[in-house]
């Protein structure tokens, strides 16, 4: 089985949020949001060339998966912002909903994450405001 597809499926029947495969090796989380790929970069494990499968892909993750060198993506959900992102660095994309934006956990707004990014095309200064960001929004929970 190809690593996307097998990325894919794990999402599915492992009820994960995020999953990354290449060959034999296999990550997965319960996290939400961009939370696993911050986690994963930050920790030093190195993802280029392994195929993703998430639940959702905004511009915000896509930044990420390109960072980290991710080759090919998959979301069930996914914007047209993090398509073209995706698309433009060269990672193959698929989604099974195409959106017009990524909304917040409470849906009535843009999700932060999202409007983080917005105007960055770095992917390595996307990380640094995505891990500002999300250490920003932990402190007032």
């Amino acid at each position: 089985m190809h690593d996307l597809e097998r990325a894919r499926t794990l999402l599915t029947e492992g009820c994960y949020t995020c999953v990354l495969c290449r060959v034999d090796v296999c990550y997965t989380s319960h996290s939400k949001g961009i939370s696993p790929m911050l986690d994963w970069i930050g920790a030093g494990v190195e993802l280029r060339g392994f195929c993703a499968a998430d639940t959702i892909v905004g511009k915000a993750v896509a930044m990420l998966f390109v960072h980290a060198g991710v080759c090919a993506v998959y979301g069930r959900v996914m914007s047209t912002a993090g398509r073209d992102y995706l698309t433009a660095h060269g990672v193959a994309c698929s989604y099974d909903t195409l959106t017009e934006q990524i909304v917040n956990r409470t849906g009535d707004g843009v999700c932060p994450m999202e409007q983080t990014v917005a105007q960055l095309e770095d992917p390595q200064v996307a990380y640094a405001a995505l891990r500002r960001k999300r250490d920003e929004m932990r402190r007032k929970q």
